[in-house]
Parts: structure tokens; C-alpha cells; sequence
């Protein structure tokens, strides 16, 4: 039966349908896509990116997670993608607005779905082309309103929330306000903590507002342990607004309710036990073609000297919104050139193909990298690097390298490795990577993924650092040498060092060497961390693009014994073994992975790298390792079936070949 009309009290509800439609805009110079009718289509998933450590999650219907660096400092709860669709109108935005028109008081939920259809409505979703901002709009086109509010983020401020009410009406209109954010997490709270105890961390919440500033401080009475101890919580997330003046602060939503009635609503001043929120309550009187704007600012992970600082900061400057948009501008403009750097900013008659391009690029240098200073090397993180392969040679490589503080070339690093005669400095030297931005991937649709954002150090200056899976990150690379193509051997240099005897490889690599999975009984997503997938394409891409930028190079490195062989702790059985037990094929040493673990303490990262007597690193040279790698496929291929993986991975691509 076909209703053509239904009703909800004395409203009719609107059941038009829509077509959802995509586009380029601009705004303030900027260009976003604009998904019209956002709200017809399913809820999706997005990231919002930064030149920073900033990580945002976000769902079309505007319920989010975000933080800094990781999921264990976050504003927002990180939970699996499906828990953030599901908790739409309960985490990140909340507003609710009450227009005046005649003698008549409206409610008009922007973006909830609790009255949706009562009015005339466009929904639309906007987001900036180099990823670091959203935009949600929804323009009433019966009470002649639009309200919108994005995310944008800054480095020296934190997570940036700003807010815009306009009336495109003729007529003025009086409407109350009430905007902001719900379930704020207080610093200190983990995510395990958060997702198996999160009505017990509810419980330790308290939420404290300094009036005079609307600096909101959410913070924990104490960290939640189960011992006899002091255990003092000592710092604090904050949340601050401009604009909307002579707003009320709610802490919490206790308050929303009563709101939507048409009730008063007072500041709240103190709030224990109970999720934190930031809401702003205001009255304004907007005539035609006027607008309202504010914005909320939040940071985690504040301590007292911060909070100190912000509440001064807030009391004596006159207008922060120059001094956050500035901030929000050279963000913009720093992640520009991290892009421009790796060759990702182009320009063609096709604007979706350029973006694409742009974004392509973005995600590649965010998994592999970027070389912040081109071909110049730090010698003080040079040396960082040293003490943290092998503290053996470090005294060596100080009396080689210039005094700290100074930069050199990579030729002229080149030219150190081939004059200093150790070979584990030369292999030290040869795979040496200044790469920083980069961070394993990981997000609310990959939970087993977990990734660390490590763009700078405790003094704020800019920190050296990369993690990837095997798979991932080579890749990434691969690409990242056509537009820095001097360091294609120190990546085949890594790669070739990151294989094993057997001609397998471990599971990540990082800056600080390899790292393996231990299998984990208690843990059924914990399997065998050994691999033997895409090695081969990924070396001879990797050696074709050393031969294609310099010619004869790879030639040279077949017979250097510079190359070492991952000492990963997993064993492949017998032959005997495996035609017994097809489907266990592998054995992981737990007395070898102590014993590693145990060298790795010692001397560095060099400690799980193979050696001859448990102190010195066997070296080899191109030819062997190149001749391994082939002869593990070879004497695993079964003719007419392919080649039989010992690793029980799901190995994709190479499974197929």
C-alpha cells in the first residue's frame, strides 16, 4: 500500500526522495568536493588527515573518534567502525536549535535522524581535497535557516570545531542555541580501559569550567587502579569556545532534554561521574542574510602549566580566531609540501583526477614517509640511528663524522661508507633512512592494526621514525623513489637485510629494525608473524629503478659483503614433518626469541640480526641474497599447483602467481 502522506502529531512528514550528487566548490580559496544529499546514502567512513599527530575518524553521519598520536590519547573514544556509526547523536556533535517565527516556536535537530522529514531539508557533505577538513551543512528551507560546522585541526591548538548559523531568509529571525560536543573523554583513560571498564572510568570522570574563560577541564578524580596506592591524575582535557557571547557552558548533556522543551537551562560549573561534554546555550537575533559564527577548540593530554597558560592566553587576547585560522592555514600549507615533495600536486582539465592524484600521494608518504630535508642528513640523528643499531661502532662513527649539529649530503655519507672499512658500519650507513610522517596503518576498520603517529619529538622538533608491514610499506617506498631517487639503495639495502636465511621475512619493519608476532594462545587473532609474500616483485621493481637512476650500481653491490640476514625466531620443519603434517609446518623458537630479545638489549637492533657467534653479524653479499629468496620459491613449487606456502598466510598476490 503506497501512504502519500503521513503524520507525525500535526506534522506531515516529508517523504521526498532524493538524488544524491557530487561536486567541486570553493571555499575561502580552498577547494572541497560537496556530496549533495549526503543523508540518502548509507553511512561511510572517513579520515580526516593533519601535518601533525592528529587522528580522526569519522562517520557520514557525523559521530567520530579522534586524538593525538594514538588510540590511548584520544577526545573522543575509539571504538570499531560500526560502534561509531551506532553512536550518532551520542559521541562528537550535538545541536539543537529553537527558531522563532510569528508566534510560533520550531525544533530543528540539524544532522539527527530523531526528527527527520518534518521539514524541507539538504543535507550536504564537504571535504577539503587535501583531506584535513570536513564540512557537514544542512540548510531548513522552511524556517530559511542554515546551519554547518566542520573539523579542522591545528598544531599548536588541538582539534578546531567551528560553527555557523545562517539565516538566508528575508525576515529576522530569534533562535536559541545550543551547540557543541558529548562524550569527551578525560586525559588518562586507555583504550583497553575505556572498552572493557567504560562504566567504571564513567564513575572517575570530572568535568570543571572556568567561568571567566569557558576553559572546560575534563580530567579523572583519580586513575583508576585496584591497589592500595596514590595514584593521582595530573592532567587534563581541555575545551574552550569564541564567539557566541553571554553563552551559558553545559558540561554535560544532562541538560538537552530539558532544552528541547523549551525550558531555561544554567551553566554548569562542576560535574562528577558522568560523561563530559562542551555545549554552548545562547539566544541570538539574526536578520536576513546575516550569520552567527563561533568555534570550539579541545586538546588532550594537558598538564597544569598548559591549563595555566590557556586560561592566561584566553583572558588576555582579544581575538584567538585570527590566531587559530592562522595556525589552521600553515597546517594546511605544511601538508602542501609534504605532498609537493613527493611529486603529488598536479594539475589537469579533470579536477577528480587531480585530487585523486593528491590523495593517492598523501596516503602513500603517510604509510612510507617523506625525507623532510631532501638529500641533507642530520649527523645528530645519523648518530641517534648508530646507537640504536649497534652501540658498538658508535665511538667509530663519532671520530668519521662531522661534530653534532652539522648537516652532510647523502653523496658525501655515500662517500664515508666506502672509506671507513667496517662493514657494519658500512651496512649501518647504506640503509640509513631520514624519513619522518610516516605511521603504521590502523584505524576503527582494522582493530588488530595498532598505530603510533610519531611526527615529533618531546621538544616539538620533528622526529625521524617509520613503521610499516612488510607488504605495505615497500610499496609505498617503490614510489617514493621516483621522486627521491638517491635512495633507492638504501631501501634495497633494507629490504635486503630484512630476509632470512630461508629466504622468509618478519612481519613490520621500522626504523629501529624488524619486528616479528609471537603467537599468543590466549589470543586467536595472535598467528605465525613469518612471511613470504611479494618479495620478489617488490626487489626487482626496487632493482630496476636503481638501474634506470644509475646504471651499473646494483652491478657493483653483488659482490660487497655488506648485507646481513634477519634472525627471525620461527624454524620451517623437516620435509619429513611437513609431508606429515601439511597444515603445521612452521615452529617458533621461544628460547631463541628470549635470547634475541635479550641481544637486542645489549647491542641494538644489530641483536636480531643473524650472527656468527652471538656477537658478530654475518655478512653476505647481493648475489647470496638475491640467490636465497629465489631458492625458497624454487624448491617449494609443485608442478601444475604452485608454490606451497610454509608461512599458512593468506598470502594474496603471490598466492595466485
Amino acid at each position: 500500500m503506497k501512504r502519500e502522506k503521513i503524520q507525525l502529531g500535526q506534522a506531515v512528514l516529508m517523504n521526498t526522495e532524493k538524488s544524491v550528487q557530487g561536486s567541486f566548490v570553493e571555499i575561502d580559496g580552498e577547494k572541497f568536493y560537496r556530496i549533495g544529499n549526503a543523508d540518502h546514502m548509507e553511512d561511510f567512513f572517513m579520515t580526516i588527515v593533519s601535518d601533525s599527530d592528529h587522528w580522526i575518524f569519522i562517520s557520514s553521519n557525523g559521530s567520530l573518534s579522534a586524538g593525538r598520536k594514538d588510540r590511548d590519547h584520544a577526545l573522543f573514544p575509539y571504538y570499531t567502525v560500526d560502534k561509531i556509526h551506532d553512536y550518532c547523536g551520542l559521541t562528537g556533535s550535538k545541536t539543537v536549535i529553537l527558531a522563532e517565527k510569528g508566534s510560533h516556536t520550531f525544533l530543528w535537530q540539524p544532522f539527527s535522524g530523531e526528527l527527520a522529514n518534518i521539514y524541507r531539508t539538504e543535507r550536504s557533505l564537504l571535504k577539503s581535497i587535501y583531506g584535513n577538513k570536513i564540512i557537514f551543512q544542512e540548510k531548513n528551507f522552511d524556517l530559511g535557516l542554515e546551519f554547518q560546522y566542520g573539523w579542522f585541526t591545528s598544531d599548536k591548538y588541538g582539534f578546531v570545531r567551528k560553527s555557523r548559523l545562517l539565516n538566508f531568509s528575508g525576515e529576522p529571525v530569534r533562535a536559541g542555541i545550543l551547540d557543541g560536543l558529548q562524550n569527551i573523554l578525560p586525559s588518562g583513560i586507555e583504550y583497553n580501559f575505556q572498552n572493557e571498564y567504560s562504566n567504571l572510568a564513567d564513575g572517575y570522570k570530572k568535568s570543571e569550567l572556568i567561568e571567566d574563560t569557558r576553559l572546560g577541564l575534563f580530567m579523572l578524580s583519580s586513575i583508576p587502579v585496584d591497589k592500595a596506592e596514590p595514584s593521582e591524575s595530573l592532567r587534563a582535557t581541555t575545551v574552550w569556545s569564541y564567539g557566541l557571547k553571554e553563552s551559558r557552558v553545559l558540561l554535560s548533556g544532562k541538560q538537552i532534554d530539558r532544552y528541547k522543551s523549551g525550558l531555561p537551562v544554567q551553566t554548569e560549573t562542576d560535574i562528577r561521574a558522568t560523561r563530559g561534554a562542551y555545549l554552548l546555550n545562547a539566544d541570538i537575533l539574526l536578520e536576513g542574510q546575516k550569520d552567527e559564527q563561533w568555534f570550539i577548540v579541545c586538546e588532550v593530554d594537558r598538564s597544569a602549566a598548559d591549563v595555566i597558560n590557556l586560561d592566561h592566553f584566553l583572558r588576555e587576547e582579544n581575538n584567538p580566531a585570527e590566531l587559530v585560522d592562522a595556525d589552521i592555514r600553515k597546517g594546511t600549507d605544511r601538508l602542501v609540501s609534504f605532498v609537493a615533495s613527493a611529486d603529488g600536486l598536479q594539475k589537469s582539465s579533470d579536477d577528480l583526477c587531480t585530487a585523486r592524484h593528491f590523495s593517492n600521494v598523501l596516503f602513500n608518504i603517510m604509510r612510507g614517509g617523506i625525507y623532510l630535508n631532501n638529500y641533507s642528513v642530520s649527523t645528530d640523528d645519523l648518530l641517534k640511528f648508530i646507537g640504536r643499531s649497534d652501540e658498538r661502532v658508535l665511538a667509530e662513527a663519532k671520530t668519521l663524522l662531522p661534530p653534532k649539529g652539522v648537516e652532510i649530503t647523502l653523496q658525501q655519507l655515500n662517500l664515508l661508507a666506502k672509506q671507513c672499512g667496517n662493514t657494519t658500519l658500512i651496512r649501518i650507513f647504506s640503509e640509513y633512512l631520514p624519513l619522518t610522517f610516516s605511521r603504521r596503518h590502523g584505524d576503527p576498520s582494522r582493530p588488530w592494526n595498532q598505530f603510533s603517529i610519531e611526527t615529533k619529538n618531546e621538544d616539538g622538533s620533528p622526529k625521524f621514525d617509520f613503521q610499516g608491514n612488510w607488504r605495505d610499506i615497500f610499496q609505498n617506498w617503490e614510489a617514493l623513489c621516483i621522486s627521491f631517487p638517491e635512495f633507492t639503495e638504501s631501501i634495497i639495502s633494507k629490504f635486503l637485510n630484512a630476509t632470512t636465511p630461508d629466504g622468509y621475512n618478519p612481519y613490520r619493519i621500522t626504523r629501529d629494525g624488524i619486528d616479528w608476532e609471537a603467537p599468543d594462545p590466549d589470543d586467536p587473532w595472535s598467528y605465525i608473524g613469518y612471511w613470504g609474500d611479494h618479495q620478489i616483485i617488490y626487489l626487482q621493481k626496487l632493482t630496476e629503478l636503481s638501474d634506470m637512476y644509475h646504471p651499473g650500481k646494483i652491478n657493483r653491490m653483488l659482490s660487497d659483503e655488506v648485507f646481513a640476514y634477519a634472525n627471525v625466531p620461527y624454524r620451517i620443519k623437516s620435509y619429513a614433518d611437513i609431508v606429515r603434517d601439511p597444515k603445521n609446518t612452521i615452529d617458533f623458537h621461544k628460547e631463541l626469541n628470549a635470547e634475541i630479545n635479550d641481544r637486542v638489549e645489549y647491542i641494538g637492533s644489530d641483536g636480531r640480526l643473524l650472527s656468527i657467534d652471538g656477537q658478530t653479524v654475518y655478512h653476505v653479499n647481493l648475489a647470496e641474497k638475491i640467490l636465497v629468496l629465489l631458492l625458497a620459491k624454487l624448491v617449494n613449487f609443485i608442478p601444475e599447483a604452485g608454490i606451497w606456502m610454509n608461512t599458512q598466510r593468506p598470502e594474496w598476490n603471490d598466492a595466485n602467481n
